[in-house]
């Protein structure tokens, strides 16, 4: 999806920004029942002349201020309604998906993603509030959910009327937000790259996640097929509930041992979003006519920054085979990325009906984790990037309740707390250790002290003879 020109006009039409909280909800005015004397006692701005829409439109949004950690991502207000090219609607978002490639893009490892400031969000539901010229299939009140390059995570979004889909009856907002993203990428590197047939075995690695989640689901359509699913332990009975057939608990053992005990001959079709030493171990275990598809560098994400040590451990280890190779050893090797089909528009609309079919006859259905109010989203990134969701995880651009409000500073107190509590128990630690090793130290000298004393008596004797 291009969408290019949309967030980035969005962007463009900002003159203001203000840092984290949102504006405060004026106050309900009471009906007017006094005469006409008595309003016109009003003060004269209210006898000015009427601001223009344009000028007063405010929405909040969600900025990635630069790269780094999890603070990096502010709650803004951004002024000025959005202007709407040709072919273009503007939604009125009420859920965002966050996607692993969201928090690569925070660190800076997401090229699809504008240099900061910039409005993330990839995939968004909501209800169509305006449309542009030559909109011909979308209309004011419709509900739907988008796709495109960045831009998504704010109240109100512009994008290409073909960008967008019809909900279906029964769909909420929230899993209309999880779906495009993670099945358009299980369903065409399934059956597009992978010709998944019955009868094969697919390896899914985190089975739990939204991608993970999908492609089994998708793989259960097809009659007969084998899913072996890495995850936590603590995830196992989810995964295997949802359909895989052999869950691995990739912490605690090899899952290449694991998988050969199962079929030595290796597997059908493997997905890939890990990268580095394991698109080798991968390959290696395809079976012959098998295939790889590879689709992401998971393996390069390591803490809430940067971490140039795992960046450049994942490109040393980095997977490269000769043509010859591939050849020899009858299998194929795929790379999948959505975020470089964004031209390719009336292919993504076949496989978004084709998954829309298939949600209609109860086949597949996202898997909400939790949701997040905008002003939580770096509580939502860490749930994910610290591998704790098990399904979607979603943004929902419904204020914070006052309440939660006053919650959350409490909630970091609590954090600050533990963290003096670690460090209390760290110090503790440290001085218990340096106790020891002065005991240690204590009992290494006595030996000595022994030593000298027995000298000392050996010597007496001598001085006594002279």
């Amino acid at each position: 999806m291009s969408g290019e020109d949309a967030p980035a006009e969005q962007q463009n039409a900002v003159d203001q920004k203000q840092e984290t909280k949102p504006a405060e909800e004026p106050k309900a005015e009471e009906p007017k029942t006094e005469p006409a004397p008595a309003a016109a006692e009003a003060s004269p701005a209210a006898t000015t002349e009427k601001v223009p829409e344009e000028d007063t439109f405010t929405y909040r949004a969600l900025v990635l201020t630069g790269y780094g950690g999890y603070d990096k991502v502010k709650l803004q207000v951004k002024k000025g309604k959005p202007v709407l090219k040709a072919g273009e609607v503007l939604v009125r978002v009420k859920a965002c998906g966050l996607n692993f490639a969201d928090l690569m893009a925070r660190q800076g490892l997401y090229d699809r993603l504008p240099s900061p400031p910039v409005t993330p969000g990839m995939e968004c539901s909501g209800v169509v509030e305006a449309v542009g010229e030559e909109v011909t299939d979308r209309k004011v009140g419709d509900k739907v959910m988008a796709l495109n390059r960045f831009g998504l995570w704010q109240e109100v979004a512009v994008v290409p009327a073909t960008h967008t889909f019809l909900i279906p009856e029964g769909m909420s907002f929230e899993e209309a937000a999880a779906l495009p993203v993670n099945y358009i990428t299980a369903y065409m590197m399934l059956f597009d790259f992978g010709n998944l047939r019955p009868n094969q075995s697919v390896l899914v690695h985190a089975a739990a996640g939204g991608v993970g989640i999908a492609a089994t689901q998708l793989c259960n359509t097809v009659k007969d097929v084998t899913v072996f699913g890495t995850a936590s332990a603590s995830k196992h009975e989810t995964i295997s509930q949802g359909g895989v057939t052999h869950p691995i608990d990739y912490r605690t053992k090899d899952y290449v041992e694991e998988v050969r005990k199962i079929s030595p001959k290796g597997l059908d079709i493997i997905l890939d979003p890990l990268g580095g030493s394991d698109t080798h171990k991968a390959y290696n275990l395809l079976k012959p006519m098998g295939k790889l598809i590879t689709y992401g560098a998971a393996n390069m994400l390591a803490g809430q920054k940067k971490n140039l040590i795992a960046v450049a451990k994942n490109w040393y280890h980095q997977f490269s085979i000769h043509t010859l190779s591939l050849i020899q050893g009858n299998k194929s090797v795929c790379g999948f990325h959505l975020g470089y089909l964004d031209g390719e528009t009336e292919l993504i609309t076949q496989v978004m009906s084709t998954i829309l079919d298939l949600y209609k006859q109860g086949k597949v259905k996202p898997h909400i984790d939790s949701t997040w109010h905008l002003e939580q989203v770096g509580d939502a990134m860490r749930k994910m990037q610290e591998r704790n969701n098990i399904g979607k995880v979603i943004l929902t651009t419904e204020p914070m309740p006052e309440e939660e409000k006053k919650e959350e500073p409490k909630k970091e107190d609590k954090k600050e707390d533990k963290k003096k509590d670690d460090k209390k128990k760290d110090d503790k630690k440290k001085d218990d250790g340096k106790k020891e090793e002065k005991k240690d130290d204590k009992k290494k000298e006595e030996p000595k002290k022994e030593e000298k004393k027995e000298e000392e008596k050996k010597e007496e004797p001598s001085k006594e003879e002279k």
